[in-house]
């Protein structure tokens, strides 16, 4: 276990502000996690430069945030809190129609709707994810995007921390067409990052 501490990782063109929790222990180091962050925020269209806070917890706080937020109780894997509306990203497979017409909120280029004082990176949002939840989920054959993988509890966390971040560009898996392209998309990124 180790102490709770928070660091900011620059992985151009992104900065992940990342904060552990006292008492959460860490499956991987911080920089191959911003790294599997920053491919899912390219993957998934987010503007640039920009910043997301990344929060390692454990399965009470995400119960906490479950109940606060969503009106599920209990704890949960990952929970994202996009700072941004989908219309901030690009259109993707399986995803709601967009609006094409200038100044229906499309954005050709997935830019901020703003501009920014010089210096400052537009925050995305925030993705806090339960390490406790990613582990026993793995380690009891419950994990992987299907619910029946075992696998370590680190790859386990990373597909969490790819699930979130794509979450933060708009992306769902409400909608069945837009779930399985969500599926592929985060193999495709973990495979990526595997090679």
């Amino acid at each position: 276990m180790a102490a709770a501490g928070l660091r900011s990782l620059y992985f151009p063109p992104f900065r992940v502000d990342l904060e552990v929790r006292a008492g959460v222990p860490r499956l991987i180091a911080a920089a191959s996690l911003a790294r599997v962050l920053r491919a899912a925020l390219l993957a998934g269209g987010a503007p640039a430069p920009a910043a997301v806070g990344l929060v390692l917890a454990d399965d009470a706080e995400l119960a906490r945030l479950n109940v606060a937020h969503l009106g599920k109780r209990g704890p949960t894997d990952v929970l994202s809190f996009p700072l941004l509306p989908p219309e901030a990203y690009p259109p993707h497979a399986g995803g709601p129609p967009r609006p094409s017409a200038p100044g229906h909120g499309a954005r050709a280029d997935a830019g901020p709707a703003f501009l920014l004082p010089p210096g400052t990176r537009l925050h995305l949002g925030d993705i806090v994810v339960s390490v406790g939840r990613a582990s026993w989920q793995a380690e009891a054959g419950r994990g992987g995007q299907t619910g029946d993988v075992r696998w370590s509890p680190a790859d386990e966390l990373r597909l969490l921390v790819v699930h979130g971040g794509l979450h933060l560009c708009g992306w769902d898996h409400a909608e069945p067409a837009e779930e399985a392209a969500m599926r592929a998309l985060e193999q495709e990124i973990l495979a990526a990052l595997a090679a």
